[in-house]
């Protein structure tokens, strides 16, 4: 199994939210995060005063699949969540060793 994080633009969400429940995919995990990569934040203008705004906030989506998956969900969130934009955001992947169902006790890829 394997976990993919991905960090997107706001505005992005539903539309990754859309492909992923499309490809039968289950659940996942949102939050409303700050941070900043490349972009390195931006400066505003608020009551006639300029201020530099450090952390742009983006979206995390966190989801756990079966590892011959991990393919063709990466690519379906990269091609959803891509504005061709700096800032798009970035999808990890990472190994997830077991996963139990709290409620069935299920394990591994049936507990997903």
């Amino acid at each position: 199994m394997k976990k993919i994080e991905c960090i997107i633009k706001p505005f992005k969400l539903d539309d990754v939210k859309g492909v992923l429940t499309e490809m039968g995919i289950t659940g996942m995990t949102v939050s409303e995060v700050r941070g900043f990569g490349r972009q390195k934040g931006h400066t505003e203008l608020y009551r006639g005063a300029e201020y530099q705004i450090d952390f742009i906030p983006k979206v995390k989506v966190e989801l756990v699949v079966a590892s011959d998956r991990v393919a063709e969900v990466v690519a379906a969130i990269q091609k959803e969540a891509c504005t061709g934009r700096i800032g798009d955001g970035k999808i990890f992947v990472l190994s997830v060793d077991q996963s139990i169902r709290i409620r069935t006790g299920e394990t591994g890829e049936d507990s997903l």
